[in-house]
């Protein structure tokens, strides 16, 4: 099958393929992404009901398998790109191909048929599995690998993480963080068919904005490699190369610790700002901590990469990690407080800028390191742990958060038909509504949906979730960054493999010229006869 060309032809870095390929086109999937980190546990515990089924333990159990096998996917389609060949580069292809599984998957994921708890526990396994495990690993991998790819330029490489960043924020930041809890959620409540109606429309604006990332990206550094033979390494030896260098191994250990504490905060967002800090759905409290803690996301738009270049990725990123510490203690000190939490947020999100937005950079550089000790490149394998990381926490923390809720009791809420019905429901069960049934607005069809006051340990645990646990997180980063230095060195290796590059292109043009004059000679030329 032919690919169809990149609509960028220029050797440098455009516009177009700045506000295009790197700003609007990832918008589609990452949105998904991000309603899913933070909504897909929503849909399973309140609309599914599944927080109880076999004990507590499926919640807990099965992410975490899923995880295991997504391990595997990652590190075979990591050797897969490695060795894709194509005019379209290695890792454009899988981009391709992704926007079309990850609209197909993403509408199976909410498709959940209404049967046994059995039925219900197999459709929910198998469509994890084929989002996360396959369609999403293809996209993120992809899309993963076109910053370190696209360019060996540091400041244009730095800016194309900062677009690449830009989306992420805002999908994340703006409309999963504000429009979710202060429209959507109050409008779909548990109502199971407008859960799928949503994600439909989600799941299908991801085929489009695929595409266009698709046609307005290029590999340049793959261009590079073009007509160069290279020996295939093994896994095992690719590993070894990963694993052996110390700037790579320290990356990998910074981003899985950052990971950890960044997921279980997305998903204790929600169920904080609903029992800790406000009430169920409120559409204010959460919007109000996103909005405060976001507003230095998008200021640092404009501030991180200038203070970066001046003072260098990893010292700017290790100052922030003080503050983001300094914050997340805050908004632990005095989780009720909605004043102190916003500062705290603030604080915090000032910290995490440079994080956000030059991690991508900051890799890209790691693997030119790796290429100026090894002379060659392993982008896949290299993106393969990468993502092993950050698809594989989704599911591990997700279940170790839906364990601790088992453990401390959370009860989800339900729905009635009217306050009679609630009232009923309550008394029998012995449980405690978290505001006045009379207060409640019913929906269209007149069912109120009722939330419930959790036990005082289930609290606990979200707060530390949301709040407790970047605390340890953010003091641990600062010491790992500490030995990161992998920029002290860059230019020069930079210089050094960009002169391998032309005495290899030299070389072959200089053995082009000797077999053409070895062709004039022609075979049955006399000895003697050369000078």
């Amino acid at each position: 099958m032919k690919l169809p060309a990149s609509l960028v032809k220029s050797p440098e870095v455009t516009k177009k393929e700045k506000w295009l390929g790197y700003l609007v086109g990832p918008a589609g999937a990452l949105l998904l992404n991000a309603v899913l980190a933070t909504y897909l546990i929503v849909f399973y515990t309140d609309v599914l009901n599944l927080t109880p089924l076999w004990g507590g333990a499926f919640l807990t159990i099965f992410p975490i398998v899923s995880k295991i096998i997504d391990a595997f996917t990652n590190i075979i389609m990591g050797q897969v790109i490695d060795r894709t060949r194509t005019k379209e580069g290695k890792a454009r292809p899988w981009l391709f191909l992704s926007a079309f599984l990850v609209p197909v998957t993403g509408i199976l994921l909410f498709t959940v048929p209404e049967s046994s708890d059995a039925v219900k526990a197999v459709w929910v396994m198998l469509s994890y599995n084929l989002f996360y495990s396959f369609s999403y690993t293809i996209y993120n991998m992809s899309h993963g690998l076109m910053v370190p790819l696209s360019t060996r330029n540091g400041t244009d490489r730095g800016g194309l993480s900062v677009f690449n960043q830009i989306t992420t924020i805002m999908m994340s930041g703006i409309l999963v963080a504000l429009l979710f809890p202060t429209v959507i959620m109050p409008a779909i409540g548990v109502d199971k068919s407008k859960w799928i109606t949503l994600m439909c429309i989600l799941s299908i604006l991801a085929l489009p904005l695929t595409l266009l990332e698709y046609f307005f990206t290029k590999e340049r550094l793959t261009e590079e490699e073009s007509g160069r033979e290279k020996s295939a390494l093994s896994i095992r030896d690719q590993f070894r190369i990963l694993f052996t260098d110390r700037y790579m191994v320290l990356m990998y250990v910074y981003f899985l610790i950052y990971t950890v504490g960044t997921t279980l905060k997305n998903l204790g967002l929600v169920y904080y700002c609903n029992y800790v800090l406000g009430t169920y759905n409120d559409g204010i409290t959460q919007m109000l901590v996103s909005v405060i803690g976001g507003i230095p996301m998008g200021v640092g738009i404009f501030a991180v990469w200038p203070l970066a270049k001046k003072f260098g990725k990893r010292n700017v990123t290790m100052a922030g990690f003080v503050l983001y510490a300094l914050g997340s203690l805050i908004c632990w000190m005095f989780p009720h407080s909605l004043v102190i939490v916003l500062v705290g947020q603030f604080i915090k999100n000032i910290g995490g800028l440079p994080c956000a937005y030059v991690f991508m950079a900051l890799f890209a550089d790691c693997l030119d390191h790796m290429e100026w000790k090894n002379d060659l490149r392993i982008d896949g394998a290299a993106m393969s742990v990468y993502n092993i990381i950050a698809v594989a926490m989704v599911g591990i923390m997700t279940g170790v958060f839906s364990w601790m809720l088992a453990r401390a009791g959370y009860i989800a809420p339900f729905t009635a038909s009217g306050i009679s019905d609630a009232a009923a429901r309550l008394a029998e069960k012995g449980w405690t509504a978290q505001v006045a049934l009379e207060s409640l607005k019913p929906a269209a069809d007149g069912a109120l949906t009722v939330a419930l006051a959790q036990p005082g340990a289930v609290n606990w645990v979200i707060s530390f979730a949301f709040v407790g646990l970047e605390v340890f997180t953010g003091i641990a980063l600062v010491i790992i960054l500490f030995f990161l230095r992998v920029e002290k060195n860059l230019p020069r290796e930079q210089a050094e493999i960009k002169a391998r590059r032309e005495g290899i292109q030299t070389g072959e043009a200089a053995r082009e010229g000797s077999g053409m004059a070895d062709a004039q000679e022609g075979p049955g030329q006399p000895e003697g006869t050369q000078e």
